[in-house]
C-alpha cells in the first residue's frame, strides 16, 4: 500500500533546551521511502542517527523558543499481514540474541509480575491464538478513555483502572504476551484511518521467525500501518523528549493513501 505521510509539530521551548525526535518514517524491510522531506522553522542544526536493529532514525538538536518540525514522506509499505491465530511460538533456546531483550520487564511493561495472571487466564493457548486470547482479553476489559493515564502509567496502573488510550493498551499487550513467554516490543507508527489522526502505539510479537504487528485498540488495520520507530516500551519510541519542559502549541498528524 503507498501512504503519504505528513506530521506539523509546533512546540515552544522554553527554557532552551536539548531535543530528541522520532517521527521519521524507519527505515524496515518491506517498508520503501519514495519521497521524504524535512523542514525546521527557524532553521535549526541536528544530527541523525539510525538505530542498526530497527531502523529507527532520531534527530539530536538544541531548541529554543517557538519551532516547528515539519516531516511528509510518500511510503510503499508492502503488504503487511494480519497475525493468524496458528503461527507457532518458539522455545526460548530458538530465538535470535537480539529478541531475548523482549523478553523482560521494563519500564512500562513489569511482565513479572503478570504470569500467575496469564496462565490462568490464557494457559490453554500459545503462539497466535494466545496473542488473539490477549487481544481479546483487552478489547472486552480495558475502554478506550483519554485523560485517565499519564507519562508515568504503568501497564500495572492500567491493568487496575481499566481505561487508556493506545500506549497503555500497547503496554498491557506487550506485558501479557511477555508473561506468557512471548517476545513484545513497542512501535510507534502513522495509521491510516486513526480517529482523530494522531502518532499510534501499536506492538509486535516474535512469533514464527518475524516480527508481527498487532493494533490492540482495534483502531486502525494493520496493513495502513506506517512503521516509526521500535523498542522496550513508550520510553523508546517517543516522538519527542527533551531535557527541559514545553509546551505545544499546535500538533498534526495525516495519513492518506498516495
Amino acid at each position: 500500500m503507498k501512504l503519504r505521510v505528513r506530521a506539523q509539530l509546533t512546540y515552544r521551548f522554553d527554557p532552551p533546551t536539548d531535543a530528541i525526535y522520532k517521527m521519521q518514517v524507519a527505515h524496515w524491510p518491506g517498508q520503501h521511502i519514495l519521497e521524504e522531506t524535512l523542514t525546521f522553522d527557524p532553521s535549526v542544526a541536528f544530527n541523525e542517527d539510525e538505530h542498526a536493529e530497527s531502523g529507527s532514525r532520531t534527530l539530536r538538536c538544541h531548541v529554543e523558543g517557538e519551532v516547528t518540525l515539519s516531516y511528509e514522506a510518500v511510503v510503499e509499505n508492502g503488504q503487511l499481514q494480519d497475525l493468524s491465530l496458528n503461527v507457532a511460538q518458539h522455545d526460548w533456546n530458538e530465538l535470535p540474541a537480539d529478541v531475548l531483550p523482549y523478553l523482560s520487564p521494563s519500564r512500562y511493561c513489569p511482565s513479572d509480575q503478570f504470569g500467575r495472571f496469564a496462565t490462568r487466564q490464557f494457559g490453554d493457548t500459545s503462539g497466535g491464538a494466545r496473542v488473539s486470547a490477549i487481544l481479546d482479553w483487552i478489547a472486552a476489559n480495558i475502554d478506550y478513555e483519554r485523560g485517565v493515564s499519564d507519562t508515568e502509567t504503568t501497564a500495572a496502573r492500567t491493568f487496575i483502572d481499566r481505561a487508556g488510550v493506545c500506549r497503555d493498551f500497547t503496554h498491557l499487550g506487550i506485558t501479557l504476551c511477555r508473561a506468557s513467554g512471548i517476545p513484545a516490543r513497542a512501535v510507534s507508527a502513522y495509521a491510516l484511518q486513526l480517529e482523530p489522526p494522531d502518532f499510534h502505539a501499536v506492538f509486535e510479537v516474535w512469533l514464527n521467525h518475524s516480527w508481527w504487528l498487532v493494533d490492540p485498540t482495534r483502531l486502525a488495520p494493520v496493513a495502513g500501518l506506517v512503521r516509526i520507530a521500535s523498542g522496550r516500551d513508550a520510553a523508546d519510541i517517543a516522538f519527542l523528549t527533551t531535557q527541559e519542559r514545553c509546551e505545544v502549541i499546535r500538533q498534526v498528524v495525516t495519513v492518506t493513501p498516495a
